[in-house]
């Protein structure tokens, strides 16, 4: 299989690889020995919570404000 760089810089990846990681939106990228390596990279579960906490709209700040009112208590 072929991938072509744009003058961007971007690469499509072929859907016959990509298929293989349904689940994955972000990939590693290093360079080894001339050759490009992605590795699969999935969210951690302090991710899902950061995007769990956006959702609700709840933000940095609401939560050091919590943090500081729990502790007084």
């Amino acid at each position: 299989m072929l991938a072509k760089k744009t003058s961007k810089n971007q690469i499509t990846l072929p859907k016959a690889v990509v298929s293989h990681f349904p689940d994955v939106d972000y990939f590693d990228v290093r360079e080894e020995g001339g050759r490009i390596i992605l590795v699969p990279v999935q969210p951690s579960r302090a991710d899902e919570a950061r995007a769990k906490l956006a959702r609700m709209g709840i933000t940095e700040g609401d939560v050091a404000e919590a943090l500081e009112w729990a502790r007084r208590g």
